[in-house]
């Protein structure tokens, strides 16, 4: 049985590892623009709703900025 956190995981296509860095580094940018102090980060021992949502999009948001940067400049 699949507990709920493994069945909303999103497989994505192999990527170096600086790839990796930057859309980390990019979404944590963005994921700390919307947090109002470090305990929406952590919240509680088994964290936030709320800030697994900002962090899924955070990093959504960063792949996409990473899409148009490769359609602008090439791969």
């Amino acid at each position: 049985m699949l507990s709920e956190q493994n069945t909303n995981l999103v497989r994505l296509p192999v990527m170096d590892e600086g790839r990796k860095r930057v859309l980390g580094i990019m979404a944590a940018i963005l994921a700390s623009l919307h947090m109002e102090r470090a305990d929406d980060l952590f919240g509680g021992p088994q964290g936030s709703p709320r800030t697994d949502k900002l962090i899924s999009a955070s990093v959504q948001w960063a792949e996409e900025i990473m899409k148009k940067i490769d359609r602008r400049f090439g791969e």
